[in-house]
C-alpha cells in the first residue's frame, strides 16, 4: 500500500506536524513502529486511528484471533520485534505471507517478511490490541515459563513452590507429638508453659514494633530528596523508566489509571508503561479497546499458566521492559507526581548495593468509614514509622505491594519475583538483604483506595498473612544458613518482624479467650487449671500489647497530620480482631490451596476526588 500513516493522521488533524516530528524521531531512535508510539504514548486514540483509516478506504478486519496459522511461520518470529512493529505473519496462502498489521506502510515488516520467507506479504489491517493477544497467545509459552520456573531453576531454596520442607514438617510433627505427649502426662503443667510461652511471646513481639517505631521516627533526618536535588535534574538527561501495571478484571478502573498516569512529571517519551493483562480478562481488554480518549501504555497479554499471580504477570513484563529503572503501580494508584524523578535523584545519590527503592503508600479515601480509618493509620505507622526502623537499623525491609523502585537489571539478575509467593514484594526485599543488596526509603508517596467493605478486607489481609508464613517459611529452611547470610542483627530482625507478625495474630484470640474468660465470665475451671500468677501474666502481656500497639497507631497521625484519626486508635483491639480471623483464614489457605492468589476487588469506593497529591 502506497498510504502514509502519518500524513494521513497529520492531514485529519488528529496529531500536529510537531508531534508527528516527535514521532518519528523517537521511532528511529528506539526502534518501534510510528504507530506503536502513537497509540501507546497517548497521541491518538484507537477510535479515532480507525477512523482515519476507514476514511482513507482501508478495511480493518475485526475478528483476528480466528484466523489459522502455521507453527512452521511463526517459528522464525521473535515476539519482542512483534510487540514493537504490531505485525504478526501467520501461515503461507496463495504464494504470499498472510500478515496482521497494524499500519500497512510499515516498510521494515514487508522487507522482513520479504527476507524471512521470501515471499510478498498479503496484508491484514487490524486492530493493534488484537495483534497484541494473538501474538503473545501464540507465542508467549517460553516467555510464559520463563516467568513461572525461573526462580525456580535458578535458586530453588528461594522459591515458595514447596511450602513446608521436609525437616520443618519433622519439626512441625515432632512439636505437636511432645504437646500431645505433655498433656497426657501432665495437662496442667504444659498447658501453663504453653500459656506463658505464648504471652510473652506476643509482648516482646509488640515491644520490638514499638521499638521500630521509635527508631523510624527518626527517619526523616536521612535520605531525603529535595527541591534543589529536582530542580538540577535535566529531562535530556533522564533514564527510561518502566512502569509495569499488573492487573485483572479492572475495566472500571481504566479511565482513572489514564488519568493518574498523565499526571506523572516525567518525559513522555522515556516512559516505558506496561498494562498486564491476563489472556482471559476480555472486560480490562475490551476496556482498554473501547477507550475514546487516548492511552500512556502498552498492553501486554499475559499467557494463560498456573499460577495465576501478580508476580507471574510482573516476571512476563520483564521480559519486554526497557527501563534503567522500574516500578510497579495497581490500577488505582495516585503516586505523587514528582515520585520517578525523585527516585532518580536518590539513586544518583545512593551508593551502587541499592537495588530498590521503597516509596510511602497511603489512602485517598481515609474518613470513609470506620474500616478505611484504621486501614489509614495502620499504613502510616507501617510505611511512615515500620519500615524506616527497618531501614535505620539495617534490618531486611519487606517491600510493599506497590510504588517499589527498581535498578531493572539487577532485579533480573536477583531472580525478580517468585510467583509462587502471594506476597512477592515482602520475599522479594529478604531476597535481595540476603544477596548483598540494600533497600532505601523516600520521601514520597502513593495514594491507594483503602478497602471499606469487610469481606473484600479480609480476602486481601489473609493473602497479605499467608505471603508472610510463605516468606517466612521458605527463608527459614536453613536457619544457619540464614544467620550467616544477613548477620545476626537481621535474623533477629527477620524473625521478629516477618514471623512474629502473622503469629501474633493467631496467638490474639487465645489470649483474648484466656482474658475473658477470667476477667468477665469468671469461669472457675480457668483459674482451676492456671495459678494466679500465670493469669494475671497473661492478662498483663495482653493488655500492655494492647495499650502499646495503640499507643504506636496513635503517633502514626502526626508526620502526615491526620489528627482526626487519632482517636480511632482505641479500636486496635478489635482491628487486630479482624486480623486474627484473616490469620486463621490464610493459614488455612497456607496448607490446602497456597499459591491461590485472592483477588481484592478495587474500585468501591464512593470517594472521587482524591486529595492533591503534587508536592
Amino acid at each position: 500500500m502506497s498510504i502514509s500513516i502519518p500524513e494521513l493522521l497529520t492531514n485529519d488533524g488528529f496529531i500536529t506536524a510537531g508531534e508527528r516530528k516527535a514521532i518519528e524521531e523517537y521511532a528511529a531512535e528506539s526502534g518501534l513502529s510510528f504507530i506503536k508510539i502513537a497509540l501507546t504514548s497517548g497521541y491518538i486514540s484507537r477510535k479515532n486511528y480507525d477512523r482515519s483509516l476507514i476514511n482513507a478506504g482501508i478495511i480493518i478486519q475485526e475478528h483476528p484471533r480466528d484466523e489459522a496459522y502455521d507453527p512452521e511461520v511463526l517459528s522464525r518470529l521473535d515476539l519482542p520485534f512483534v510487540h514493537d512493529r504490531l505485525a504478526l505473519p501467520l501461515r503461507i496462502e496463495n504464494g504470499k505471507v498472510v500478515t496482521l498489521m497494524a499500519a500497512p506502510d510499515d516498510q521494515l515488516v514487508i522487507d522482513f517478511v520479504k527476507f524471512t520467507y521470501d515471499m510478498e506479504p498479503e496484508v491484514i489491517i487490524t486492530s493493534d490490541l488484537d495483534i497484541t493477544w494473538l501474538s503473545n497467545k501464540l507465542l508467549g509459552e517460553r516467555y510464559v515459563k520463563s516467568s513461572v520456573f525461573e526462580l525456580l531453576k535458578r535458586d530453588p531454596d528461594s522459591s515458595a513452590v514447596v511450602t513446608f520442607s521436609t525437616a520443618q514438617l519433622i519439626f512441625i510433627f515432632v512439636l505437636i507429638s511432645l504437646v500431645a505427649i505433655g498433656l497426657v502426662l501432665s495437662f496442667k503443667n504444659t498447658s501453663i508453659i504453653i500459656n506463658v510461652l505464648i504471652s510473652s511471646f506476643f509482648l516482646v513481639a509488640i515491644i520490638f514494633k514499638l521499638f521500630l517505631a521509635l527508631a523510624g521516627s527518626r527517619f526523616e533526618l536521612h535520605q531525603a530528596v529535595t527541591r534543589n536535588d529536582l530542580r538540577g535534574i535535566k529531562d535530556d538527561e533522564l533514564p527510561i523508566y518502566t512502569i509495569l501495571l499488573p492487573v485483572y478484571k479492572e475495566d472500571k478502573l481504566i479511565k482513572k489509571l489514564i488519568w493518574n498516569l498523565q499526571s506523572i512529571d516525567y518525559p513522555r517519551h522515556k516512559l516505558d508503561i506496561k498494562l498486564l493483562i491476563e489472556e482471559d480478562d476480555d472486560k480490562t481488554f475490551n476496556a482498554v479497546k473501547n477507550l475514546d480518549f487516548p492511552a500512556v501504555f502498552e498492553v501486554i497479554v499475559v499467557p494463560f499458566h498456573m499460577p495465576k499471580t501478580k508476580p507471574k504477570a510482573c516476571n512476563y513484563g520483564l521480559h519486554f521492559s526497557r527501563g534503567k529503572y522500574l516500578t510497579i503501580y495497581d490500577a488505582e494508584d495516585i503516586p505523587d507526581t514528582d515520585q520517578l524523578k525523585k527516585v532518580v535523584a536518590l539513586f544518583s545519590k545512593l551508593p551502587e548495593n541499592y537495588i530498590c527503592v521503597q516509596s510511602a503508600l497511603n489512602y485517598f479515601n481515609r474518613n470513609e468509614n470506620f474500616l478505611t480509618r484504621m486501614f489509614t493509620l495502620e499504613y502510616s505507622y507501617w510505611f511512615d514509622y515500620m519500615l524506616p526502623g527497618l531501614d535505620t537499623l539495617d534490618i531486611p525491609i519487606p517491600l510493599g505491594g506497590t510504588s517499589n523502585h527498581f535498578k531493572l537489571q539487577e532485579l533480573v539478575d536477583l531472580g525478580a519475583w517468585d510467583p509462587f509467593n502471594v506476597t512477592e514484594d515482602a520475599d522479594l526485599g529478604v531476597r535481595a538483604y540476603a544477596k548483598g543488596y540494600k533497600i532505601a526509603i523516600i520521601n514520597s508517596t502513593t495514594y491507594e483506595e483503602a478497602n471499606n467493605e469487610l469481606f473484600n478486607w479480609i480476602r486481601q489481609r489473609s493473602r497479605w498473612i499467608k505471603g508472610y508464613m510463605q516468606t517466612y517459611l521458605v527463608h527459614m529452611r536453613d536457619p544457619v544458613a540464614l544467620w550467616k547470610e544477613i548477620g545476626w542483627r537481621g535474623f533477629l530482625g527477620f524473625n521478629f518482624f516477618i514471623g512474629a507478625t502473622p503469629v501474633t495474630f493467631l496467638v490474639y484470640p487465645l489470649l483474648l479467650i484466656v482474658f475473658i474468660s477470667y476477667v468477665v465470665f469468671d469461669l472457675s475451671g480457668i483459674r482451676t487449671l492456671f495459678p494466679d500468677w500465670v493469669l494475671f501474666m497473661s492478662i498483663f502481656n495482653l493488655m500492655v500489647g494492647n495499650i502499646l500497639m495503640i499507643y504506636v497507631n496513635m503517633i502514626a497521625v502526626f508526620k502526615r497530620r491526620y489528627y482526626e484519626l487519632i482517636l480511632f486508635a482505641v479500636a486496635n483491639p478489635i482491628y487486630w480482631l479482624m486480623h486474627s480471623i484473616a490469620a486463621y483464614k490464610g493459614l488455612y489457605q497456607l496448607v490446602v490451596k497456597p499459591f491461590y492468589w485472592e483477588k481484592t476487588n478495587h474500585g468501591l469506593s464512593k470517594v472521587n476526588n482524591p486529595i492533591n497529591v503534587v508536592k
